[in-house]
C-alpha cells in the first residue's frame, strides 16, 4: 500500500542546522507535507529511523515527509482517510530524526524541541488548521509549550480538546499510534471503540469551531 500524501510541501529552512547532532542522524528533513489550507493538522513526535530498503513506508527520514513509516505512519494516513480528510497538513514537532547511535530513535533533547518550534509556530500560522491532532505527548507538550502552557498526566486529557487561543485553533491529543494499543485499553476502549472515539473527536471540534 502507498502512503497517500499531496506533492505540496512547506520548506521552512533548507538545510537547517540548528542541532548538529541531528545534522549527523538525519537523511532528509521531515518537512510538513499537505494541503496549506487545509483544516486538520497532525502533529507527530520526530522522524523514526524508517527502512531505504523497502520500496513504500520508507519513514520520514528516508521520504522527507512525516508520518511515512510502515506502522505509525499508515495508521495516522488511514485515520485521516477514515475521516474523509486525507488533505490534512502532517507534520512534526521535530524535522529530524534523532538517532540514538545503534540505528533506532530516541526522544528529541529539550534544546532540540525548542529549536525547531519556530518552523512548528510558522507552519500552523501558516496553515491556520481549525483542528490540531497531537499524537502522543511530547507532540502535545511541544504544541502546548507555544503557549507557554503545560499539562499534567497527558494520558488524563487525550480526546480532550484544549482551546489555544493565540493560536486561534483547537488542540486534541491522541495516543501515539506505536503506543495506542497499550494505552487504550486502559482508557478503557476496545480497538474499534477507540476509533470511533477519535473520529468522532476530531469532527466535533471541526463542528463545533466552524459554528
Amino acid at each position: 500500500m502507498d502512503p497517500q500524501y499531496p506533492d505540496t510541501q512547506h520548506v521552512l529552512e533548507a538545510d537547517c542546522a540548528r542541532c548538529p547532532a541531528l545534522v549527523d542522524c538525519r537523511t532528509e528533513i521531515s518537512w510538513g507535507t499537505g494541503d496549506l489550507a487545509a483544516d486538520v493538522m497532525v502533529v507527530g513526535e520526530a522522524p523514526g529511523a524508517g527502512n531505504p530498503e523497502v520500496e513504500t513506508w520508507r519513514g520520514g527520514n528516508w521520504t522527507g515527509k512525516a508520518y511515512t513509516a510502515r506502522h505509525s505512519g499508515r495508521r495516522v494516513r488511514e485515520l485521516l482517510a477514515e475521516i474523509d480528510r486525507p488533505d490534512a497538513y502532517v507534520t512534526n514537532a521535530v524535522k529530524c530524526f534523532p538517532c540514538d547511535g545503534e540505528g533506532s530513535n530516541r526522544e528529541p533533547t529539550e534544546t532540540e524541541r525548542e529549536n525547531c518550534r519556530g518552523h512548528l509556530r510558522t507552519e500552523i500560522e501558516t496553515v491556520e488548521p481549525t483542528a490540531i491532532v497531537a499524537t502522543g505527548k511530547h507532540a502535545t507538550t511541544s504544541i502546548l509549550a507555544l503557549e507557554d502552557r503545560e499539562i499534567d498526566g497527558f494520558v488524563d486529557h487525550v480526546l480532550e480538546p484544549i482551546e489555544l487561543a493565540d493560536l486561534e485553533t483547537t488542540l486534541l491529543p491522541i495516543l501515539h499510534p506505536s503506543y495506542q494499543d497499550i494505552w487504550r485499553a486502559q482508557l478503557g476502549y476496545s480497538a474499534d471503540e477507540y476509533r470511533t472515539a477519535v473520529h468522532d473527536a476530531i469532527h466535533a471540534a471541526l463542528d463545533d469551531n466552524s459554528s
